[in-house]
């Protein structure tokens, strides 16, 4: 009786052969952001956002074709590493008084985005 009390109790803490009971996969899902679209008017928007502990500062509206070619300007420009993909630029930090600074100089419209 003893031995049959003891095995009810055990719980599978690891195993090698796979089988391993996964949380139902709802569980696990992580949820993703909502992404907000921006307004194609021409203006482009430098905003700041979080990503765990960092910020990075991203560029919206670039035209498809100017895209790698500024985010290869910024990131010289800012010293710092970064992305050009899908559509914005996305740079290692808070840039964004470098690169409104940056756009105006070139005759650009440009505003600050977000907080």
């Amino acid at each position: 009786m003893k031995d049959e009390r003891i095995r009810d109790e055990r719980v599978l803490v690891y195993s090698t052969d796979g089988s391993t009971p996964l949380p139902a996969p709802a569980a696990r899902r992580k949820t993703q952001p909502v992404a907000r679209a921006m307004p194609d008017d021409g203006v482009l928007r430098v905003s700041r956002e979080k990503r765990r502990a960092s910020a990075v500062t991203v560029v919206h509206g670039l035209a498809a074709g100017e895209l790698e070619a500024v985010g290869k300007e910024l990131k010289r420009l800012c010293g710092t590493g970064g992305t050009a993909k899908n559509g914005v630029v996305e740079l290692q930090g808070d840039h964004r008084d470098t690169v409104v600074a940056h756009f105006e100089r070139l005759g650009r419209r440009v505003k600050r985005a977000g907080g």
